[in-house]
């Protein structure tokens, strides 16, 4: 018998950590294999639980990826919306911000092969390309606007088509994204690409057309 099973205060603390422990190792396996791919019986084994641990937590596949997504990107996301809300400076220096704490919350992450997953798998899946689409596409394109807004509003930016500029905000950082799960791991030295060096080149050359 494990000693754990001796010690109600350790079973109890260790059943309060099984959710994060499936959370992980789901996350682990969703980016390194797919959603297809991916059986929740390797999930469960992974965090050393059984299968049917495992479904008393998220009773499926699909209900387990929405919570990997919502404690890995939206949670993420929501408190980057919260850092930036308390920002005080323009509007440019925000835009900025914004992208690098992309970068350090989510992108720099294991986490961010969640979205080249999406991009990959969203055809044979339309309702996680959903789900995806409205607690972190919208959202985050809803968050770029408000800065965009804001410098148009203090005469920092000119005023542009605000859906279209955010997607010219985003693209780019899609691509180094997908860039660190796909090219990067294999082909090193094919693309020197310093992500927050990229990251703030982008920045400024956003500010410059954008300026007044």
């Amino acid at each position: 018998m494990d000693a754990t099973d001796l010690n109600p205060h350790k079973r109890e603390r260790r059943k309060e950590a099984r959710p994060g422990e499936l959370l992980e190792a789901a996350l682990d396996l969703f980016v390194d294999k797919g959603f297809a791919a991916t059986r929740v019986e390797e999930v469960a084994a992974h965090a050393g639980v059984s299968k049917g641990t495992l479904f008393l937590y998220f009773p499926s596949k699909l209900e387990l990826f929405k919570a990997v997504v919502r404690e890995n990107v939206v949670r993420q996301q929501t408190e980057g919306a919260q850092e930036l809300a308390r920002f005080e400076g323009p509007a440019s220096a925000m835009l900025a911000l914004l992208m690098l704490e992309w970068w350090r919350r989510y992108g720099a992450t294991k986490a961010s092969g969640i979205s080249k997953l999406i991009m990959s798998e969203a055809h044979n899946f339309p309702e996680l390309a959903q789900f995806y689409q409205e607690e972190v596409v919208s959202p985050g394109l809803a968050l770029v606007r408000m800065v965009l807004q804001r410098g148009i509003d203090q005469g920092e930016f000119r005023p542009v088509d605000l859906d279209l500029t955010a997607h010219s905000v985003i693209a780019p950082l899609l691509f180094l994204m997908t860039w660190r799960h796909s090219m990067a791991p294999c082909c090193p030295s094919s693309q020197n690409i310093d992500p927050e060096t990229f990251i703030r080149h982008h920045a400024d050359l956003l500010v410059r057309g954008l300026s007044t």
